[in-house]
């Protein structure tokens, strides 16, 4: 009895450990001081205040960030020098002075789940809290005049679209022209033709660059599952090494191999610069100080001699990492760009998991409705499987009167008992591990679900029905603040939603139908295995509970139906609770208490 109080006391403090360990991180453990690099930083942005922890999303968390990104966005826009961009992707306008694209807002995706909110805000003006541009151009060598960041353009053209690219132009004193030619296509995918004509004396040097700066402040939460921060592909290979703090106390990183694409991502967002294919930039991240970083495109110096002009092509990607767009642009060469989503090493298994939910959605029009139609599929393929668990269940439970005769004839010595019983089960052909094998073959589909609803945008903000609005997050209904009556939302650890409620009592349902574990403290621990797993699985996506819900519930639906199948696995598992119960009483009365001791 000792010991079986001691194994359930470890099963609950393990459990504590799991729920509080959130809050512990929350509350407890002291955040690290920001390294910051010396650079040839710019003037430092407004409010740089203790910066708040990153929401999953990201975007700025202080309110003193908000209120002065609205008004700075204001001003910066309002100041006029300012080319439109209106496309079915992208909306927004190149800022003349300089050149630069930092004006961007994402025409599909609203900042909440209310329709009615502002498109997601991808770029803003430098100087802005949310600081986040494009810039193309060149830099001087050996004394030749280029564009610098306060050169104001002349446009030829009055708007962006699909249809009418842009030509932003400048002439230099010594008789170079410099152009920037922005065309824009229907998604997120902005090409920027940079080129210069001399028509001056003599030849001029000049190094051409393309940029993405932006502020950290935006960012959305990095963690070992869903990075955030620097990207790029690199011969071919994605690397996902680096974060904000990496950069910052290197002051430059510069990954190995040649740069296909090059930017920045949040867990739904990605700008990155795309050289043309056969021109070998350097590609690399920079620190500038005050959480403002920039990834960079460096060509080698070029001479342009008199009569003489040059011309490169960037492309700019600044939009949501919709898998589908992303794969159409794999296919207009960008390499490997669909894997800027973060899948991790099971994208074999993931990204057809994500393709199939994505086609049930497409056809039922319902996210929550495709998940549940998923399960049923996942159940569906897993039946067989199940059946033949439950046959080898029956197998197993008819072979206990000769496991017990075994264990009693060897039951002091327990290495030849387990070779008796290994070849009992031989004789007998049965396999002890075969009802293991449907809980194996679920873990793969849970977590590439798991991983699906966490990481694409396609599940942002899709509704299931009534109070769930937003599948991707977790359930908004809590019981301890009376489901939002009373005005305090609870601890993450402590946040028990209905999806929870319904989760616990599913698996207590569906363990209550297997049969009953022969040791009283495994019975035990598994009588408490669904409350701690109400616990545990509480702050995750809700679309994830209706998933492990909908499996309970057919899990216990499809044991009902083998049970009628098997009725003498039924009876015999009844006779071993029986069996059980009879033990447990019997060892509480033969546990006798401890007399009181004498003065």
């Amino acid at each position: 009895m000792d010991n079986q109080r001691n194994l359930i006391w470890t099963v609950v403090l393990m459990g504590l450990l799991l729920v509080g360990w959130d809050f512990g991180l929350k509350y407890f453990y002291p955040k690290p001081a920001r390294p910051v690099a010396a650079a040839s930083a710019p003037a430092a942005t407004p409010g740089n205040a203790t910066p708040a922890k990153p929401t999953r999303e990201g975007g700025l968390q202080a309110p003193a960030d908000v209120a002065l990104e609205a008004l700075d966005l204001k001003q910066s826009l309002a100041a006029g020098n300012r080319v439109p961009i209106d496309a079915p992707g992208l909306k927004g306008s190149i800022n003349l002075v300089g050149g630069v694209v930092d004006d961007l807002t994402l025409v599909r995706h609203r900042e909440t789940i209310d329709k009615t909110s502002p498109p997601v805000r991808m770029f803003s003006p430098a100087g802005t809290p949310a600081q986040h541009y494009a810039q193309f151009g060149w830099v001087g060598e050996n004394g030749a005049v280029a564009p610098a960041r306060s050169t104001v353009w002349q446009a030829e053209g009055t708007k962006l679209t699909p249809a009418t690219p842009v030509t932003l132009k400048w002439s230099s004193p010594t008789g170079q022209t410099y152009a920037i030619r922005y065309a824009i296509d229907a998604n997120y995918m902005i090409t920027a033709t940079q080129s210069v004509a001399n028509a001056g004396a003599a030849p001029v040097s000049l190094k051409p660059f393309a940029l993405v700066n932006r502020t950290d402040k935006t960012a959305s939460l990095d963690t070992w599952q869903l990075h955030s921060g620097p990207i790029g592909a690199f011969d071919g290979s994605v690397t996902f090494d680096n974060n904000y703090e990496d950069v910052a106390t290197a002051g430059t990183v510069t990954p190995v191999g040649q740069a296909n694409w090059i930017g920045f991502t949040d867990i739904y967002w990605l700008s990155a610069l795309v050289p043309d294919a056969g021109v070998k930039p350097q590609g690399d991240f920079r620190s500038l100080g005050n959480g403002l970083f920039r990834a960079d495109l460096v060509y080698p110096v070029v001479n342009v001699a008199p009569g003489q002009s040059q011309t490169q092509t960037v492309r700019l990607f600044a939009g949501a990492k919709e898998n589908g767009v992303l794969e159409a642009y794999e296919q207009q060469g960008v390499t490997n760009l669909s894997l800027s989503i973060d899948w991790g090493w099971f994208r074999w298994f993931e990204k057809p998991i994500f393709w199939l939910l994505d086609t049930l959605f497409k056809a039922v029009k319902n996210f929550g409705v495709a998940i549940i139609l998923l399960t049923l599929v996942v159940r569906g393929l897993m039946f067989p499987i199940a059946q033949r668990q439950f046959a080898s269940m029956a197998a197993m439970r008819a072979l206990q009167p000769k496991m017990k005769a075994v264990q009693e004839r060897f039951k002091d010595d327990k290495q030849k008992q387990q070779q008796e019983i290994m070849a009992l089960y031989k004789q007998e052909k049965v396999n002890p591990l075969a009802g293991c094998l449907p809980i194996f073959l679920q873990i793969p589909v849970f977590f590439a679900l798991y991983k699906v609803l966490v990481l694409t945008i396609e599940m942002r903000h899709q509704p299931f029905a009534l109070w769930i609005k937003d599948l991707s997050a977790p359930d908004p209904l809590h019981v301890l603040n009376l489901f939002g009556l009373l005005p305090f939302t609870p601890p993450s650890f402590l946040a028990i939603g209905l999806l929870a409620i319904l989760l616990g009592v599913t698996m207590w349902a569906q363990f209550k139908l297997q049969p009953a574990a022969m040791d009283p403290a495994q019975q035990q621990v598994m009588s408490i295995m669904p409350w701690m797993m109400m616990f545990v699985m509480a702050p995750f996506a809700a679309g994830l509970l209706i998933y492990w819900i909908t499996s309970n519930i057919l899990t216990i639906a499809q044991q009902k139906f083998l049970y009628s199948r098997h009725p003498q696995l039924k009876a015999q598992a009844g006779k071993d609770q029986l069996d059980i119960d009879r033990s447990v009483a019997r060892e509480k009365k033969t546990v006798a208490p401890t007399p009181p001791k004498g003065r």
